[in-house]
């Protein structure tokens, strides 16, 4: 989300959480004045994007202070949880960055981003995610969309059991669902909302499966 009409129209088409990011490829830190007037314009839970710039997903340790202090910034403004994620220059999960990142927050849950699709070794990055604490990954299955990859979707999952939520997103569409959610034993999926009708079919699609 961008804005705060944009995600009062995600909610009224069904959302149950918004994600709430600043301009830029895959979304920036927003405004802290837009963290606040959105949370005061939606009753659904708002995680909020921390991610400094949109270069690449490693941090040198000046934009990690700066992450740090986003969270508890975005945390204070009454952000119910904060989305983030930072790798090493090889490619695996920075676990002393996002051990700081998880600190940050105080027990409010971390979602790492699609910087997971960036990882060289999926498995081991869920693994690492799942020690240190986080509550969620968006991911496409390191896949070009999320019906590509539904089948690391599902095995990426079992492997998480209850310790995290795998939630599915790249090109999430309403006709994918069936396949999707038949496909993987996933509990969310995530979908950019600038375009309310595509929530709004999205969502009916999740809860027509979920009653079939």
């Amino acid at each position: 989300m961008l804005s705060v009409p944009q995600a009062q129209a995600a909610v009224a088409a069904g959302a149950d959480r918004v994600e709430l990011c600043g301009p830029g490829d895959g979304g920036t830190t927003p405004s802290m004045a837009l963290v606040q007037a959105c949370i005061a314009a939606v009753r659904v839970p708002v995680h909020v994007m921390i991610r400094p710039h949109n270069d690449a997903f490693t941090m040198d340790a000046h934009w990690l202070d700066v992450m740090q202090r986003d969270i508890t910034l975005a945390l204070r403004a009454g952000a119910h949880g904060v989305v983030c994620g930072v790798l090493t220059p090889e490619g695996d999960v920075h676990v002393g960055a996002m051990r700081r990142m998880v600190y940050a927050a105080q027990g409010a849950p971390v979602v790492f981003h699609r910087a997971f699709d960036q990882t060289r070794n999926a498995e081991d990055a869920l693994d690492v995610l799942c020690t240190l604490g986080v509550r969620a990954v968006l991911t496409s299955g390191q896949a070009a969309t999320a019906l590509d990859g539904a089948a690391q979707l599902a095995a990426l999952q079992t492997r998480a059991g209850d310790a995290l939520t795998v939630m599915a997103g790249g090109r999430v569409r309403a006709r994918d669902v069936p396949s999707l959610l038949s496909a993987a034993p996933l509990r969310a999926v995530h979908a950019r909302g600038t375009d309310a009708s595509v929530i709004a079919e999205l969502v009916d699609a999740v809860r027509r499966h979920a009653t079939s």
